[in-house]
């Protein structure tokens, strides 16, 4: 079988974001997606309306089955959407169901792009910073990372992560300027490893950070090593935002959907 990458996400009704994305993202990555659903959205391409939260009961149990049945090689995380369940992903690891060498990618999902709400902010940073510790990589947008932080100076921001147990953080600017190349940065146990230059394309993209974080997610289980992973991720996410489908040409304020399957 193909590796597989364990996901918690929620559901997007319009596919731009969410386990759509994952699962679009992870299989052009050559892996295989499974899904533990962590909440049903309300939300369109353009914003988000509404949220209900699956138990943190049902979001384990349909993770340890898919861990009793599927040779799990990557772990995945993006809206848990409470506290409950990433208390619940928190106790997966310290409890050993997922063992401590599992690849965890963690996008720690607070806001979403269009400027919805996905949970009360300042109790899901508490409840993260618990689930830190076992992040392989988190890939945060600038607001998340300075949440998470504390820190205003987003390299700062990132070696502090690394410094409470986190073994890598992903800075993104794309969040920070209106013009201008987006810049971002791999930071490996506090030390910068890695800078890469992306184009700053027109528009605004539904589903974009989720598709990164996926594809990097996919590449680890197919073996990459994580600068390699970020490499090859930072090259497909250029080409699906470029691809992006335009759901309302007429609606300047319209977000682009990524062009997961450009290849095809």
């Amino acid at each position: 079988m193909r590796p597989v990458v364990l996901c918690f996400s929620g559901l997007d009704p319009s596919g731009g974001a969410g386990l759509q994305a994952d699962i679009e993202a992870i299989g052009q990555a050559g892996a295989h997606a499974a899904i533990a659903c962590t909440a049903i959205t309300v939300q369109s391409s353009q914003q988000v309306i509404g949220f209900e939260a699956c138990a943190a009961s049902l979001v384990r149990d349909q993770a340890t089955v898919v861990l009793n049945d599927l040779p799990v090689s990557v772990i995945k995380s993006g809206m848990l959407g409470t506290t409950d369940n990433i208390a619940m992903l928190t106790g997966l690891f310290a409890e050993q169901i997922i063992t401590a060498s599992t690849p965890f990618i963690l996008d720690p999902v607070l806001v979403a792009n269009s400027g919805g709400s996905l949970g009360d902010e300042q109790t899901l940073v508490t409840a993260f910073r618990k689930l830190l510790p076992y992040a392989t990589l988190i890939t945060p947008n600038t607001h998340e990372l300075r949440a998470l932080s504390g820190e205003q100076d987003l390299h700062t921001g990132a070696q502090k992560l690394c410094a409470q147990g986190s073994h890598a953080v992903l800075v993104k600017t794309s969040h920070d300027f209106d013009s201008g190349d987006i810049e971002q940065y791999l930071y490996v146990k506090g030390d910068m490893v890695h800078k890469s230059t992306l184009p700053r394309l027109d528009g605004e993209f539904h589903g974009s950070g989720c598709s990164l974080a996926s594809f990097i997610a996919g590449r680890l289980a197919m073996g990459d090593a994580l600068i390699d992973a970020v490499k090859a991720a930072d090259s497909w996410i250029t080409k699906t935002l470029r691809a992006a489908d335009v759901p309302h040409p007429d609606n300047a304020k319209a977000q682009l959907i990524p062009n997961r399957f450009v290849r095809f």
